[in-house]
């Protein structure tokens, strides 16, 4: 049985293709500049070489059917026809608060996203056009939105709440949404696994770092509070995102400058954030290049951004009441930034976060979860991938069998304590190839 997932930006198309019986990914790719001139898919299947075709795709329409020719393809495909696969999840950003869990997408659905899209202008339109054209594409087999904001619907409103008048929130849902829920519950049961715990009984600080960036204070296996607000706007410092900021500050400019709202908008989202500090970078690597060569403005930019992370940390930890079993550090810059990651650590060893210089050094892969912190560290600090396509397939596959129920109540197959992602094996031995330092700090579930 195979399962697709689809994560449809607004000049993009992620996809993963899922064979169920075999717990193993057949392929990945994506689908660049879709609604745009010269759009091409870069399309990588299991056991076969990578392949980029240059395809015009003006619209989701045209670039589901591109990734449908793919995977059918004699040569680069990995699937005989389109009848093998079974149902299709779908990423979707903002779900308000409509939504606590998962759901199979129908006409009644669709007209709720469509209701809130203006939540997330720049991501649920992309995502509804993603379903639609899937749907076109794929008419007689379930599809499931997995939506980020789902899992954050177990917050108090003390915590989701903004000091503004209440009928903000009444009249226009003005609230604390957050977002990168699919990763954070991914990493909450993978923790809960290694700390041989309940999730139930789980309290973490969870840092979400990639060019988006979010932190999630998690109390007994549920999302408590976290740093992304009504849009992924708020909170950490980005790469093009500003973060927290005083709203007069961009009213202020825009009198000031003479900006109108649609551009104040799209410089708080756009030109803000890392990309915003240095004049000229939003990858942390970029940046990290340039204090090497002593640019001030990107060792400015490095010491904000690091600031700002170890200031949630700190109020994260107060949330909590003290009690953290874990720090944990994901997505592709938490994964991969050592150098961020010991910036991120310093000065948290009152707090009982205590990193290992060493191990922080040498845990840089995606295919294993790591821990990075010293023996003597009271709070264990782990570094585990994240993987919300396996999230997106596990719950399309559930609710095409009537089997899926809210996180709290559902297993997860990545919860036993003896699940292997059988790519990420594959890769790790390549990995402990180029180094076998890399074993010693392979975190053991307790």
């Amino acid at each position: 049985m195979i399962i697709m997932v689809l994560n449809c930006g607004s000049s993009s198309a992620k996809y993963q293709v899922y064979d169920w019986d075999a717990k193993e990914v057949l392929a990945v790719g994506v689908v660049e500049k879709v609604t745009f001139p010269g759009s091409w898919i870069e399309h990588k299947p299991k056991g076969k070489p990578e392949f980029t075709l240059k395809k015009d795709c003006p619209n989701h329409t045209d670039a589901v059917n591109l990734i449908i020719q793919t995977l059918t393809d004699k040569e680069h495909g990995v699937i005989t026809d389109m009848s093998v696969i079974k149902a299709v999840g779908h990423r979707v950003v903002q779900g308000g608060d409509k939504f606590t869990r998962s759901v199979i997408v129908d006409d009644a659905t669709l007209a709720v996203f469509e209701q809130i899209q203006d939540l997330a202008p720049l991501h649920n339109p992309a995502n509804i056009m993603g379903i639609q054209a899937a749907k076109k594409v794929l008419p007689n087999v379930p599809h499931c939105a997995i939506m980020d904001t789902a899992w954050h619907q177990t917050m108090a409103p003390e915590q989701f709440l903004y000091a503004v008048p209440y009928d903000w929130y009444e009249k226009y849902s003005v609230r604390r949404y957050g977002f990168h829920g699919t990763s954070f519950l991914y990493v909450t049961k993978r923790a809960a696994v290694l700390l041989g715990k309940d999730p139930s009984k789980t309290n973490l600080i969870i840092a979400h770092i990639g060019n988006g960036a979010s932190i999630n204070a998690v109390k007994n296996g549920c999302s408590f509070d976290t740093s992304m607000g009504l849009t992924p706007l708020e909170g950490l410092v980005m790469g093009t995102r500003s973060g927290d900021i005083d709203p007069a500050a961009a009213f202020y400019t825009a009198r000031k400058a003479g900006i109108k709202y649609d551009e104040m908008e799209n410089w708080l989202n756009k030109k803000s954030g890392l990309l915003g500090i240095t004049g000229a970078h939003s990858d942390r690597r970029d940046i990290n290049e340039a204090v090497k060569t002593g640019d001030k403005k990107a060792q400015l930019a490095q010491d904000i951004e690091a600031y700002r992370l170890r200031k949630y940390i700190g109020s994260y930890t107060a949330a909590l009441d003290g009690n953290v079993d874990a720090l944990v550090f994901t997505a592709g810059v938490g994964e991969f930034a050592n150098f961020m990651r010991s910036k991120f650590c310093k000065g948290l060893e009152k707090l009982g976060f205590v990193l290992d210089p060493e191990k922080n050094d040498l845990a840089r892969t995606r295919n294993t979860e790591t821990i990075i912190s010293a023996d003597k560290s009271p709070i264990p600090i782990y570094v585990i991938p994240t993987d919300e396509e396996l999230v997106m397939t596990e719950d399309a596959y559930a609710l095409m069998n009537g089997t899926y129920d809210i996180h709290t109540k559902f297993k997860y197959s990545f919860q036993d304590k003896n699940y292997v992602n059988k790519a990420r094996a594959a890769g790790l031995q390549k990995d402990l190839e180029k180094n076998p330092a890399l074993k010693k700090i392979i975190a053991v579930p307790k």
